[in-house]
């Protein structure tokens, strides 16, 4: 059987969740780019689109207006 010093067990146990923590770091970052690339943070174009659709002409003062308050409703 093999015999560890304390201070060896806790270097061990470092290690280990600093290796954990940088991988879990890169999947997470990995999944998130994906999530962003399938959906898209709303833009002036997609407002443009629902408005549009909705039977309206929008106009660009209408559209930053609705952009605006998006990025003040976060």
């Amino acid at each position: 059987m093999i015999q560890l010093a304390i201070w060896q067990f806790i270097l061990i146990i470092v290690l280990e969740l600093i290796g954990v923590a940088i991988i879990t770091f890169i999947i997470v970052r990995k999944l998130f780019a994906s999530q962003l690339k399938k959906n898209p943070p709303i833009n002036e174009k997609m407002i443009r689109a629902m408005m549009t659709q909705m039977g309206r002409t929008p106009s660009e003062k209408q559209v930053r207006a609705v952009m605006k308050s998006m990025e003040d409703a976060k």
